[in-house]
């Protein structure tokens, strides 16, 4: 019996960490990370590394500008509120 409760709890967790993964981007700053939320469950950009890019580069990606990227960018001191503003502007306007 106890064997059996273990499984289902082992089961739960797996299950959970699935979930979880499928519902938040990661996103990863040198040693610092945030958790944003993905407006729909999929594993894509789950674990996105921003160290080494520019933040052009990261608002470039329609996922990932939509779910709201740019205000961790701000966060990590990467563009003010105006350039961000500025630059989704220009990548929502290339999308109609």
């Amino acid at each position: 019996m106890n064997i059996r409760i273990k499984k289902y709890i082992i089961c739960g967790a797996l299950l959970f960490a699935g979930y979880f993964l499928a519902t938040q981007h990661i996103v990863i700053n040198e040693r610092d990370f945030r958790l944003l939320k993905k407006s729909e469950l999929t594993y894509e950009y789950t674990f996105y590394n921003i160290t080494d890019k520019t933040p052009d580069e990261v608002l470039r990606i329609n996922m990932l500008r939509d779910d709201g990227i740019g205000e961790i960018l701000v966060e990590f001191g990467y563009l003010s509120e105006e350039e961000k503003y500025n630059l989704e502007n220009y990548y929502d306007s290339l999308e109609d």
